[in-house]
């Protein structure tokens, strides 16, 4: 218990005041977000509010990355829009609860490990595409109720006060870290909104974030194999956007933090935050990268800022809201800006020269799947797709052939390369069956047999030698090699020549 509720990080030294600091500044940087996303799903301010609460409150305290902060997402708003529309909110509690029970059981079953295979392409077009977005939803504030652009003195308030928010956060780390730059840089221009009578947006603006502590619910509708034919691809979906949202934010914040957090860990600790969020009239949510990010650079590495952020967001809304509403956007749009600046990889557009031109490619699609449509998994998705595939073609052409024939008048091929699904065809026309002599050897000694394809390849080689008189043998095979032709021997009938105890070759 000692090691779950640890509020310490990898056991540095927490400095509290930090802590406190900074999961305050997160508080009121959710406040905003939450509502924008619960209006795109079609909910009320509350129920966004109520899942950040909830999210970040749960992740903060047994999640496997501490400092990282959790609550509602517009990843998560896009995927329930549709399910919000038909059919109300009561079959979004719903789903948010099964959501939370695939995301637990992913958890459990070990499947955060999976996000080894993303390659670092996928992840600097999905961070890139993201910063993208972030700075594209902060256009709104230049913007009137009608949608046009602001003019005159409106334009001029409300860009002096963001270039004011921006230019604390970016000089007052280099004169001091002693409090967040974040917070001061909003508390400094909520001080000359306030008292200098100044007229711009403020979060009371958006919506009333007034209310309650969040009331439990048990979701009401009808528990019925059709109700669960209806949210089980929303719930599905969620699972897997957050999942992926909150893993790859695990994985940024270990790059920035040089520490690894717990794939598994947060997976189980996002699905109970999720399954908590339905039952407590929250619309579920994931990792969010932005403010987690505010959090990080604010100097939070401990528990204590996502427990802070909760709980300070939660007495807002119970206490404080009459203040919280007087906050003017300005402040919150600066923040958010430097965040989008900070969040974009602007080491990636130096190697544009120096990457393979397919990696080069893979990250600039990522970018635009996620900034055109909005869909974070499928942009993770897609770039994994591709970049599995490109590897798969380039390992296909490397596969060769070294070929010589003994002093008993036996050919060899020596193979060099996985023989695999995209190598098959190269490696069948390696080989003259005609012209060979009665006798030839398949050494695979710098080769591996990686799949089906590999083994029904060498089941037609054998094949082709064998129609024309002449045998097949297979030498140096590695144990895991030897292992599938074994389980597919009533495919295939081949001579080993040696015992492959002895050989080994590096495994995964």
């Amino acid at each position: 218990m000692k090691k779950l509720f640890n509020l310490f990080n990898f056991k540095q030294k927490v400095d509290y005041k930090i802590e406190v600091l900074s999961g305050l500044t997160v508080a009121i940087a959710l406040i905003p977000e939450s509502v924008a996303f619960s209006f795109m799903a079609g909910l009320s301010p509350l129920t966004g509010l109520y899942a950040s609460f909830m999210m970040a409150l749960i992740t903060s305290i047994f999640g496997g990355r501490p400092g990282m902060i959790s609550g509602a997402t517009g990843a998560i708003a896009v995927v329930l829009v549709s399910l919000s529309m038909q059919y109300g909110v009561e079959y979004i509690f719903a789903a948010v609860v099964l959501a939370g029970i695939f995301q637990a059981a992913a958890g459990l079953l070990k499947l955060g490990k999976l996000m080894r295979l993303v390659p670092h392409p996928v992840i600097f077009g999905f961070v890139n595409g993201l910063a993208i977005i972030i700075f594209m939803s902060q256009l709104d504030q230049f913007k009137d109720p009608s949608g046009a652009w602001l003019t005159g003195s409106n334009l001029f308030i409300i860009l002096s006060l963001v270039i004011l928010t921006m230019l604390i956060i970016w000089l007052l780390p280099k004169l001091t870290r002693a409090v967040p730059a974040s917070l001061v840089a909003i508390l400094v221009v909520f001080g000359i909104v306030y008292f200098g009578g100044i007229s711009t947006s403020t979060v009371g603006d958006l919506a009333s974030i007034s209310g309650g502590f969040p009331p439990f619910h048990i979701p009401e509708l009808p528990f019925t194999f059709e109700t669960l034919m209806i949210i089980l691809p929303y719930s599905a979906i969620v699972a897997g956007v957050g999942l992926i949202e909150s893993l790859l934010t695990l994985n940024i914040v270990d790059e920035i933090t040089e520490t690894r957090g717990n794939g598994n860990r947060e997976a189980i600790a996002q699905g109970s935050a999720n399954i908590l969020s339905g039952f407590f009239s929250g619309m579920g949510g994931c990792a969010m990268i932005g403010q987690s990010l505010i959090n990080i650079s604010s100097g939070a590495r401990a528990r204590l800022s996502g427990i802070v952020a909760a709980v300070a967001l939660l007495a807002f809304i119970m206490f404080g809201a009459s203040i919280i509403e007087q906050l003017p956007m300005a402040a919150l749009t600066g923040l958010m800006i430097m965040v989008a600046i900070g969040t974009f990889e602007w080491a990636s557009l130096k190697t544009f020269r120096r990457m393979p031109k397919s990696d080069i490619l893979v990250m600039l699609l990522v970018m635009l799947v996620t900034v055109v449509l909005h869909n974070l998994a499928l942009a993770v998705l897609v770039g994994v797709i591709i970049a599995a595939l490109v590897f798969s073609w380039d390992n296909a052409k490397r596969i060769r052939a070294r070929k010589r024939i003994d002093e008993n008048g036996v050919k060899h091929y020596e193979i060099y390369g996985p023989l695999f699904f995209g190598s098959t065809t190269v490696f069948a026309e390696k080989f003259d069956v005609l012209n060979d002599p009665d006798d030839i050897i398949i050494d695979f000694k710098e080769s591996r047999v990686v799949d089906m394809s590999a083994i029904e390849a060498l089941n037609k080689i054998t094949e082709r030698y064998h129609k024309v008189g002449k045998k097949v043998h297979l030498q140096n095979l590695s144990t895991d090699s030897l292992t599938l032709l074994v389980k597919a021997e009533k495919i295939i009938d081949v001579n080993i020549l040696e015992d492959p105890s002895d050989y080994k070759v590096a495994t995964d």
